[in-house]
């Protein structure tokens, strides 16, 4: 097995987790599946862990040089206090879903960007889950809801693994086969 163990900077340690954890209450909120809770019940750990905290983790980030990181999370974090802040509007259904819309390209951009395949991973779920929502929104759709709070544990999930690994030297990385013979490259 390869144990590609990253340590990670504390401040990506601090990053990933802060999005898990807004991500899976965001998501599990969004799903319905614990009786009385909803996304806006969210809201606080959004502003607060997911806005500011994100936010700060970004510009940390940026300031040790860390491009990716630290434009990751000042995006996120922006999303997300953003969304906090504006839970009380009332706004249309389609102003909502262009939100979600835009951040959702935004978390694409974030994924093709590279970095590690759990930043990667994250990202992608999180592009899914906002498109879900997005489309859930134009369409008045309950199940494309639930479908896009689903994506967001699941982000959360990944996000919360790769901040736990780095601080508990867990694998971060897949095991890699090696090419058997006749294999090339190229197939």
């Amino acid at each position: 097995m390869d144990n590609d163990v990253s340590a990670g900077s504390t401040t990506t340690i601090v990053g990933r987790l802060a999005l898990g954890i807004t991500l899976l209450a965001f998501g599990l909120g969004s799903t319905g599946a614990i009786d009385g809770v909803t996304a806006a019940d969210a809201v606080t750990v959004a502003q607060y862990v997911g806005g500011i905290t994100l936010f700060l983790a970004g510009l940390l980030a940026l300031r040790d040089r860390d491009a990716g990181t630290g434009t990751a999370f000042a995006a996120l974090g922006a999303l997300w206090f953003t969304w906090a802040v504006s839970a009380d509007n009332q706004v249309s259904a389609n102003a909502a879903g262009l939100f979600l819309l835009l951040f959702a390209l935004v978390a694409l951009s974030l994924t093709f960007a590279g970095g590690d395949l759990l930043a990667q991973g994250t990202h992608g779920l999180l592009s899914v889950s906002l498109l879900l929502l997005a489309i859930a929104r134009f369409a008045d759709g309950e199940a494309l809801a639930e479908a896009g709070g689903w994506f967001a544990v699941a982000a959360g999930a990944v996000a919360w693994y790769a901040a736990t690994a780095a601080l508990a030297h867990w694998p971060t990385a897949l095991p890699r086969r090696a090419a058997g013979r006749g294999v090339t490259a190229t197939g």
